[in-house]
C-alpha cells in the first residue's frame, strides 16, 4: 500500500487502510483492467477518506478512480460511499463547452440549415409595426378605410376566401408593404457598426492587397454603389478578375484590378504605303508615234511582260 497523503487533518486510520474495499468498489464501476495503481489516499472530513487509483482506460489520460469510504464514531467496520472517475492535475480534458452561438462561424451555414436569431439580438431593431393611429381624416385613417370598403361593398362580393390575410386597407401597414418598408426587424446602428467593422477588416484599407494597390475602389469603374447609409463609406465589386469579385469593400480598398489602373493603349493605326504598289502605272516600252514609231498599251506592255 503506498503512503498516505494529507490534505488538511490526518486521515483516519482504518479509513486510510481500506484500499482493497476502494479498489474493489472501483472495479465494479469500472471495465476489466480499468483500475491502476494506488495513487493516495486524501481525507475528506472526521471518519471521511477519499481513495485515488489510475485510470488505464484509453482517452482517459490523467484521469483517476476517486473512491470514498467512511466509518460511523466508534464503528470498526468501514463502508463504501461512493465511487468516481475525476480529472487528475494533468488530465486530458474536453476544450470548456461553448454555446452555439458563439461557435457559429462564417461559412458554417449550408443548404437547409436554419440560423435563429435571438428575441433580443442586439444587431436588429423594430422596424415599422404600424401601430400608429393616423388622424381621422387622414386618407389612411380607419374611418376613411371603412368608407371605402362600403363603397366597394355595393360592387364587389368580397375577396376570396381562400387569399392570404393582408393588413387591413387604408392602415398604414398596408402602405408601408406597398412601399415596400414593412419588415419586423431592421438593422440597428449597433448592428450596422459590427457590420461595418467586420466588411473594413476584411476588404478595407489596411489590407495588404489595398496598401499594394495603385488606387482606391472610389475611383474604380468596377464599383457597384450600394443602398442605404452604408452606400458612403462601402460598395461591391464587380471585377470579375479581382479577389473581391461581389464582395461589400471599402471604398478605401484597392487592387490591382483597378479600372484605371493600367489602361491598355489603343493598337497604333497603320501609316501609308510610301510607294503605291496598288495601282497599275503605264510604261512606254517605245518610242512615241511621232518619232516614227508605234507606242504600246500599257495592257500589251503588260501582256509582253507576263509572257517574257
Amino acid at each position: 500500500m503506498s503512503a498516505a497523503t494529507t490534505r488538511s487533518r490526518t486521515p483516519d486510520r482504518l479509513c486510510a487502510e481500506a484500499v482493497d474495499l476502494a479498489r474493489t468498489a472501483a472495479e465494479e464501476a469500472a471495465a476489466p483492467g480499468v483500475v491502476g495503481e494506488h495513487v493516495q489516499a486524501v481525507s475528506e472530513g472526521d471518519r471521511v477518506v477519499t481513495h485515488f487509483f489510475e485510470c488505464k482506460e484509453p482517452g482517459y489520460r490523467g484521469w483517476r478512480w476517486a473512491v470514498t469510504v467512511a466509518r460511523a464514531s466508534r464503528a470498526k467496520v468501514v463502508t463504501l460511499d461512493e465511487s468516481v472517475l475525476l480529472p487528475g492535475p494533468d488530465a486530458l480534458l474536453a476544450p470548456e463547452w461553448v454555446p452555439w452561438s458563439e461557435r457559429l462561424r462564417p461559412g458554417d451555414l449550408g443548404p437547409g440549415d436554419l440560423l435563429p436569431t435571438e428575441a433580443e439580438d442586439l444587431r436588429l431593431e423594430p422596424g415599422f409595426s404600424g401601430e400608429d393611429e393616423p388622424a381621422p381624416n387622414s386618407p389612411v385613417s380607419e374611418e376613411m378605410a371603412a368608407l371605402v370598403d362600403a363603397e366597394d361593398a355595393d360592387v364587389t362580393d368580397g375577396p376570396p376566401a381562400d387569399l392570404p390575410l393582408a393588413p387591413t386597407r387604408g392602415s398604414l401597414a398596408s402602405v408601408a408593404e406597398e412601399l415596400g418598408m414593412r419588415r419586423a426587424r431592421v438593422l440597428s446602428r449597433y448592428g450596422l457598426h459590427v457590420a461595418a467593422d467586420r466588411w473594413e477588416e476584411n476588404y478595407g484599407a489596411k489590407t495588404p492587397m489595398a496598401q499594394s494597390a495603385p488606387a482606391a475602389c472610389v475611383s474604380c469603374g468596377f464599383l457597384v454603389p450600394i443602398a442605404g447609409s452604408l452606400r458612403q463609406a462601402f460598395g461591391v465589386c464587380a471585377n470579375e478578375f479581382s479577389p473581391a469579385d461581389g464582395r461589400v469593400v471599402s471604398l478605401a480598398y484597392g487592387c490591382g484590378g483597378h479600372s484605371e489602373a493600367a489602361v491598355m493603349p489603343k493598337p497604333p493605326r497603320a501609316a501609308p504605303h510610301v510607294l503605291d504598289s496598288v495601282n497599275v502605272d503605264p510604261m512606254p516600252l517605245r518610242p512615241a508615234a511621232d518619232s516614227g514609231s508605234v507606242s504600246v498599251d500599257s495592257e500589251d506592255a503588260s501582256d509582253d511582260l507576263g509572257h517574257s
